[in-house]
């Protein structure tokens, strides 16, 4: 076999063996050649049809590539692809798009997250007064809500990170202190991100049970909406969630379906993290609750989605996982679970 077939169509070779052919035609000089490489697909039939002109029975055995995925925890160090769309550098309607100060704050921030590996303490920030303050306006009116709109398992844990990890309405919570209070309850961590991860990274980590939080807090300017995660939506919409076993246990379901799978299969568990996660709603006790991140860390939504203005479906996860979201406004339509344990079930 010539091997510059393989040079003309540029194939990455990753294993060339030869070996003494089991039933030689016409003289013991005859080798079976194995070569393992990789092909565009959309050349593949060419060099086949080149290979058979110049050797004997051709045999093709075809292997789709696995994206990477993280095998370890210390991989999720390598897990760290951001979506820049919110960036207050690059997005011109991000509030803190003039503010030269928060850039920088923000840049610091990008800095701890970059810099940190699995194993390392997590970062401690001092927060400014300023920080503090947006932290206690959205606190305040968050608060004064979940006792009739957040479900009893989110209820729950809140009054638990009062009382053990600093949640009041004068401190923004350190990530150390309350990574530590979810790995005893549900083996969840958390790990410094810089920003809007990607679906396939930040998916992946759940996978480990790690959850990738911001620390930076929402421009001051906008305190009760931010056009990206940051501090207020990490510890009000999704920590206290993570503290429940189920709802844990079903946040690491998503994350490992994701681990390997291809692009169209992470944009479909990215959906239904979207509408489960980020925006679920469940009964309870006769009534809608929410359970979603998205909604307890938003005044307005959290309002909205347990009014009798948007329109509600049963979860269903086949349905739910094709269904267009929306990430500019309140979403038209809420997928309502039986509960967290059917959630969890209808999941596997």
């Amino acid at each position: 076999m010539n091997i510059w077939l393989l040079q003309v169509f540029e194939t990455p070779i990753h294993h060339f063996e030869t070996r003494q052919a089991k039933k030689p035609k016409n003289s013991a000089d005859h080798l079976d050649i194995f070569v393992e490489c990789e092909v565009h697909s959309a050349d593949v039939s060419i060099l086949i049809t080149s290979l058979k002109r110049v050797a004997e029975d051709v045999k093709t055995s075809r292997e789709d590539k696995v994206p990477w995925f993280p095998r370890k925890i210390q991989d999720l160090d390598k897990c760290h692809h951001l979506i820049t769309k919110s960036d207050p550098s690059l997005d011109h309607a991000h509030p803190g798009h003039t503010d030269l100060e928060y850039k920088k704050r923000r840049a610091f921030f990008a800095d701890l997250a970059f810099n940190y590996r699995a194993g390392d303490p997590l970062p401690c920030v001092e927060y400014t007064a300023q920080e503090v303050a947006t932290w206690r306006e959205v606190y305040r009116k968050l608060s004064s809500l979940y006792p009739t709109h957040a479900c009893t398992q989110y209820l729950d844990a809140f009054q638990q990170l009062e009382k053990y990890c600093g949640y009041q309405e004068d401190n923004i919570p350190q990530l150390q202190d309350v990574s530590r209070f979810l790995k005893e309850r549900t083996g969840f961590q958390l790990r410094p991100a810089a920003g809007l991860l990607s679906a396939r990274d930040f998916l992946a980590s759940l996978a480990f049970r790690v959850f990738q939080s911001t620390q930076y807090i929402r421009h001051f300017s906008s305190p009760m909406h931010s056009p990206e995660p940051d501090c207020c939506h990490e510890l009000l919409g999704h920590v206290p969630m993570l503290a429940d076993k189920e709802f844990a246990q079903f946040s690491q379901d998503i994350g490992l379906a994701s681990l390997g799978s291809s692009e169209a299969e992470i944009e479909k568990l990215a959906t239904l993290y979207w509408f489960t996660v980020e925006f679920g709603l469940c009964k309870q006790n006769g009534s809608i609750k929410a359970y979603g991140a998205g909604l307890l860390s938003s005044y307005g939504e959290l309002m909205y989605a347990l009014s009798n203005k948007p329109e509600y479906k049963p979860f269903d996860p086949e349905v739910t996982a094709v269904h267009p979201y929306q990430d500019q406004a309140f979403q038209p339509v809420y997928f309502i679970a039986e509960n967290l344990e059917d959630a969890k079930a209808r999941l596997r």
